[in-house]
Order: C-alpha cells, then structure tokens, then sequence
C-alpha cells in the first residue's frame, strides 16, 4: 500500500518496530541460551525484559494514536535475527569466541532499534504527539543505555576470547611433534 502521509510513514514504521521488537526478543532468548560470560548472560536477562516493556509502551503508542497493535513484517530485525543465528552456527565449540559473536549481534540490534526510535520520535515530534514521545523517548533511552553497555562489555570479551585462543594454539603446538 503507497503511503502518502507523514501519518501513514509514522504508522508503518510503529508496526515495523513493533515487529522488530518481538522478533528480537526472540532473538535474544536465543543468544541468551548460549551466552556463557555471566556479565553478557545478566545484560541479555536485563534487556529482554526492558525489550518486554518496549512493547507495552509501543502498545500505549498504538492506543494513544487510535490504532490497534499491529506488526509490519521488518526485514532489518529479520536480518540481524538471521545475521546473529549464522554467527552461532559458526561458533559452535569456541564460548568464549560465540560471547563475542553474541555482544557484536546484539550491539547491532540495539544501533538498529535507536535509529528507528530516532526517526519514530521526530515524526510524533513534527505531528505534536506529546504522549507518543514520552513513550518513544524511554524505549530509545533504554536502547542507547543497552548499547552503551554491550560496547563497554566488548573489551572484556575480546581478551577472555584472545586466552581462550591462545591456549587452543599452545595446546595443539604441544601435541604436534617437532622435528
């Protein structure tokens, strides 16, 4: 369907961020179920359930434009699902490797998330819905608190995933005979 009003972009965006948000609530049980570093694992618990209040408050934005829920299929969530789901396959049998993988995917969907809120808030801004951007406004805070989070949390991952390397490589120097 063409969309021909400033009304009609902002509601088919609601819905794609609507759907965005269930699909990588999914997403993040899944990674969640991987995770072995407690410090992602507890950050992954913590923004599933804030992922859980950013549909409740994009419900309450629905209800406050006079619409129902509904869910616009969004090919960006559903590529960064994909993205994240490959990058799991790939790192079977390496932990502390996959705990990387894991912040790098969910670090894209919080950027992902915050440029959708971004755009959804300007739009009710220039429409003068007071109460959409409240409730849009804290989605985006909590994304941009996530986002800075998994970022800090990299640095970490990254030497813990360097130790876990370089072992695998000293014990297959050892096993090798040398000649």
């Amino acid at each position: 369907m063409p969309i021909k009003s400033l009304q009609e972009k902002f509601e088919h965006e609601l819905a794609d961020i609507y759907d965005a948000e269930h699909q990588l609530l999914k997403g993040q049980q899944e990674m969640l179920a991987e995770a072995t570093d407690d410090t992602l694992k507890e950050m992954l618990r913590t923004h599933f359930e804030q992922t859980k209040g950013h549909i409740k408050n994009l419900e309450g934005v629905f209800s406050a434009i006079g619409e129902e829920p509904k869910r616009e299929m969004c090919a960006g969530a559903k590529g960064l699902v994909t993205e994240a789901k490959k990058m799991l396959e790939e790192t079977q049998g390496a932990p502390k490797i996959r705990d990387c993988a894991i912040a790098g995917s969910a670090a894209k969907a919080e950027h992902y998330e915050i440029s959708s809120y971004r755009d959804l808030i300007a739009g009710a801004e220039i429409m003068g819905q007071n109460e959409v951007v409240s409730l849009l406004q804290m989605n985006l805070e909590q994304e941009e608190s996530t986002a800075i989070l998994i970022e800090q949390s990299v640095p970490d991952l990254l030497q813990k995933a360097m130790k876990q390397s370089d072992m695998k490589e000293t014990k297959g120097a050892q096993a090798s005979p040398t000649h």
